[in-house]
């Protein structure tokens, strides 16, 4: 893997650049081979917050986790934490997937004792409410009054300009953002 490890409001110095390289870099026991991506990491301080943001983009899969934290070692602990568990979820999928539609064989290893051979999985991912709903045309501004006005943090709807299907989102610094397909 290829680190790109950039700072804001604060400097990467070697030992910060190596700690996060090496706690990264245990996550290459879960694959089979090492993956050629690269590994984006942003790290930040704001009024005593640490915050660590980590993105690998793979083939198939994105990964990515943030954390903050007082204190950026512990920040960095627990952001691995989250990728683990995302990689364990992943590939419990996966492999679920393979024994039932004879996929290809996936690119992460066998882990001894990974609890992914056929046991229940804590992390397994169930759907316990489905809704549908039309659809209304509309522009983002409407879209972020009816997300307000409903108390969500986020609302599906078709872009009345472009006629795809969108999503406005409420970020956590309090701004909004906007979801759209290419």
């Amino acid at each position: 893997m290829k680190y790109n490890i950039r700072g804001e409001n604060i400097e990467v110095t070697a030992a910060l650049r190596e700690y996060v390289e090496k706690k990264i870099g245990k996550l290459n026991r879960y694959f089979e081979e090492e993956p050629s991506s690269d590994v984006h990491v942003n790290l930040s301080v704001y009024n005593d917050e640490q915050k660590i943001e980590v993105t690998i983009p793979m083939k198939n899969l994105l990964l990515r986790a943030e954390e903050q934290h007082l204190d950026l070692y512990a920040a960095i602990d627990l952001v691995i934490d989250k990728l683990e568990r995302q990689i364990r979820k992943h590939k419990t999928k996966v492999n679920r997937k393979f024994r039932q539609d004879h996929a290809a064989k996936y690119v992460f290893a066998q882990m001894e004792g990974d609890g992914t051979e056929g046991s229940d999985h804590p992390d397994e991912v169930e759907i316990v409410r489905n809704k549908r709903f039309d659809l209304k045309p509309m522009d983002s501004e409407e879209a972020i009054l009816q997300m307000d006005m409903l108390g969500h943090s986020f609302f599906v709807f078709r872009n009345m300009e472009t006629d795809t299907t969108n999503v406005v989102y409420r970020r956590r610094d309090g701004r909004y953002g906007l979801i759209e397909p290419n």
